[in-house]
């Protein structure tokens, strides 16, 4: 029978120690499953944590979010397949590992590095979070419209190679925030005479149908329903456990890469896996073992994009800034629950921002147990043809999105972003920064509207103040760099025009 758990002067809910330990399973299996991935689980489980208590359904949804950052390196070592694409740098040395009949270890020394990697990221949450809030709990409407300009601005590095289009998707998503009534003057914009619209788009069907069905079309159309992986026997060797720790400089550098990247907007897991892989690569000395199956390149990559779920939570929960389309989405699953995530969550709700730090904790945790006893199980898992996977997430899909509000309208709401979703990644268009405007388009308006009431529509409010001249200055810098890296990569492409069928 589970019982309170004491943390931080304050109790855990014995149900909410459930949902994490239900949410490390999910979130194993989920990221195991090559094609689905972390966000994918909280986008399914987003309308079950709706009817939790904040701090249960959050730790749900940050328990999917750490396990599921995991599971991706069982298929990447055991298939040479990324579960997700925070894995594909663990294949360069996992599975060149297991080749080699060491696939228990390779799989321990992920769960083993993920879990530790994940842990000090906590650490840096517990302490660091609360000392970035205090720091902004003296923000006004100006500061809080040039954190948001922050926040936009993270398309750029999600967007990958093509800034314009991920501009484009983050004004679209601003864009289509604007539907509903305006919270300002209660008139209604966009609505078009339907009342169903008046309280706006709905977060959970918008997420569902940008990202969900997408994927679930593209996998039906390229034929990727039939066949059965071939999985081995394998034992998860807890020798590994001694490894990671006997590579604890590795660890320890791996992990403060991940967190500081992860706390910057729009840097994410892949591009902390990559350049922690990088630097335990240059400094390692034997660099020639990199990519035939080094320890330390699984121990790196796995401790650095575990790490990112922390750094990650520390923008989203002390500055309303998700970095990415996960974070996004946690953020919109406080604001689902009643809650308003910045500086004042933790002024004002104070006993969740800790019950939401220990979940995290608690979540790295239960991935270091359930992972060592159930990887077995986890990997046969992957023996799971698509064509019996895909039926199942989309009702999941179906039912989750129904459930919220009871809303058919929302199915409809769904099938629409989801044929949006469609059509941006057929162009090339990517998603996360249109989730990323959907949540942040509110806080950028409001607040813009209120700085111009209270300086009688003068722009100069925003360069008047110190803290807001300044964000606004860094914003501008890191455009004009975006902007000079564009015209470069432009210049340097061949003088060719692309067919029809490019």
């Amino acid at each position: 029978m589970l019982h309170d758990l004491t943390f931080l002067g304050g109790s855990l809910p014995a149900f909410a120690i459930l949902t994490v330990l239900i949410g490390t399973f999910l979130g194993l299996f989920i990221g195991a499953m090559p094609g689905l991935g972390p966000l994918m689980g909280i986008i399914l489980m987003l309308p079950v944590a709706f009817y939790m208590d904040p701090v249960s359904g959050m730790g749900l949804l940050i328990a999917i979010y750490v396990a599921g950052s995991c599971g991706g390196a069982i298929s990447a070592i055991l298939l040479r397949v990324p579960g997700t694409p925070l894995a594909a740098v663990t294949l360069l040395d996992g599975y060149p590992m297991a080749q080699k009949g060491q696939a228990g270890e390779a799989v321990g020394l992920a769960i083993t590095a993920s879990a530790i990697g994940g842990l000090l990221s906590g650490v840096v949450l517990v302490f660091g979070a609360p000392r970035l809030a205090a720091f902004a709990v003296n923000f006004s409407a100006p500061e809080f419209f040039a954190l948001a300009i922050t926040g936009i601005l993270a398309v750029v590095v999600v967007a990958g190679d093509s800034f314009a289009k991920g501009i484009i998707a983050g004004l679209l998503g601003i864009l289509i925030a604007t539907v509903g009534t305006d919270p300002m003057s209660s008139v209604t914009r966009f609505t078009y005479d339907n009342n169903d619209l008046l309280g706006g788009i709905g977060i959970v069907p918008a997420v569902v149908g940008l990202f969900a069905l997408p994927e679930l079309a593209n996998q039906i159309l390229g034929g990727r329903t039939e066949g059965r992986r071939d999985i081995g026997k394998f034992r998860v060797s807890f020798r590994s456990i001694g490894t990671v720790f006997n590579d604890k400089f590795n660890l320890l550098r791996s992990s403060v890469i991940g967190t500081f990247l992860g706390a910057l907007p729009g840097a994410g897991g892949v591009m902390a896996s990559f350049t922690a892989y990088a630097v335990a690569k240059s400094s390692a000395r034997d660099s020639s073992e990199y990519g035939h199956g080094a320890k330390g390149g699984v121990i790196a990559s796995e401790a650095a994009n575990n790490a990112c779920c922390g750094g990650a939570l520390i923008p989203t929960l002390a500055l309303a800034i998700p970095g990415d389309a996960a974070a996004a989405v946690l953020m919109g699953a406080l604001l689902l629950l009643g809650l308003q995530p910045g500086p004042q969550l933790f002024t004002l709700s104070g006993d969740l921002v800790e019950g939401v730090f220990a979940v995290y904790l608690l979540a790295n945790v239960f991935l270091l147990v359930l992972g060592f006893a159930l990887a077995p199980l986890f990997a046969s898992v992957l023996k799971i043809q698509n064509r019996f996977l895909i039926p199942l997430i989309l009702v999941l899909s179906v039912v989750g999105t129904f459930a919220v509000q009871s809303s058919q309208f929302d199915l409809w709401i769904m099938l629409g972003f989801g044929a949006i979703g469609f059509g941006m990644h057929r162009f090339g268009y990517p998603a996360a920064p249109l989730v990323i405007g959907l949540v942040l388009g509110p806080l950028l308006e409001s607040n813009m509207r209120r700085s111009l009431l209270l300086s009688g529509g003068e722009l100069d409010i925003f360069v008047q103040r110190p803290i807001s001249a300044t964000i606004l200055a860094v914003n501008l810098l890191v455009l004009v760099v975006v902007l000079i890296r564009a015209l470069r990569r432009k210049d340097k492409a061949p003088e060719t025009l692309p067919s029809l069928g490019d």
